[in-house]
């Protein structure tokens, strides 16, 4: 299949729109994404690219932003290429988890394999707000334990927390493309016990957790702390990614006011993933 790529630059650049365009672009027949500096690529099906559609969406934010648009043709001989050249290259994280997708042929050994099919969901391991909760995985013993994975992308953390030996692991995001990739990507990782929901926390219930990822972003997580804290078992973990070193002194003042205990954060260029335990 032939596909149309378009590069979009944002001026000035927020990583919030960034996120907002994938999801609207999404809408309009946009089938994968890659980050770029101040921007991002986009790839659909060239039968079904419309200007028209991507200007429409533009559009509804230019009083406060320019963009630079450019559009490329891609033959369909190319595309798997085109990913692996430039987007998706096996990595590995932590020195035992290594992340590929299904049509790379050469990659190194680990521990941890972990096969992800590249779409537009969020979570191939390249951000630094995913690969430092893998290392914080990595890190600690997940046996036998309840998992909660909230934001979860393409499903990698959740994948990852099976084949470290959780006992059960619920994933829930609210995006659909991330939904259908966790489905995905689990079978293709051979796991099986990841429960995926589609939604947001409203979807919490009674069922409590021992451990909890939330890599989202800031807003969000302070919007949903209480949810979260409401289905963590005492003593139980929450690790919240998706924001920077600077954002540290609002979220720990809202996780120590509903009661958690600041248990430390790792950096990474800035990107922080920060651990609170349930007193």
């Amino acid at each position: 299949m032939d596909y149309q790529k378009i590069s979009i630059e944002i001026t000035p650049f927020k990583e919030w729109l960034r996120d907002v365009l994938n999801s609207q672009l999404a809408e309009a027949g946009f089938d994968s994404f890659a980050e770029i500096k101040n921007g991002f690529d986009a790839f659909i099906p060239a039968s079904n690219y419309s200007e028209v559609e991507v200007n429409f969406v533009l559009n509804a934010f230019s009083e406060d932003f320019s963009f630079n648009v450019k559009s490329e043709f891609i033959k369909d001989q190319n595309w798997n290429k085109e990913w692996e050249k430039k987007y998706f290259k096996p990595l590995v994280i932590g020195d035992e988890c290594m992340v590929r997708a299904p049509f790379h042929s050469e990659y190194p050994n680990a521990k941890y394999e972990i096969i992800i099919e590249p779409n537009m969901a969020f979570g191939t391991g390249n951000h630094e707000t995913t690969a430092t909760i893998v290392e914080s995985i990595l890190q600690n013993d997940l046996s036998g334990k309840k998992i909660l994975d909230m934001g979860c992308g393409t499903g990698i953390l959740s994948i990852l927390a099976s084949m470290k030996g959780a006992r059960q692991i619920t994933a829930i995001d609210i995006d659909k493309w991330s939904y259908e990739g966790t489905l995905e990507n689990a079978r293709l990782n051979n796991i099986q016990n990841i429960k995926v929901k589609l939604g947001d926390a409203s979807l919490l219930g009674d069922e409590k957790f021992d451990l909890i990822f939330a890599n989202i972003h800031k807003n969000v997580l302070l919007d949903d702390l209480d949810a979260y804290h409401n289905v963590l078992n005492d003593g139980g973990t929450l690790i919240m990614s998706g924001f920077y070193k600077d954002d540290i002194p609002d979220i720990k003042a809202k996780a120590e006011m509903i009661g958690m205990k600041d248990a430390g954060f790792v950096e990474e260029n800035s990107w922080v993933a920060h651990s609170f335990i349930k007193d």
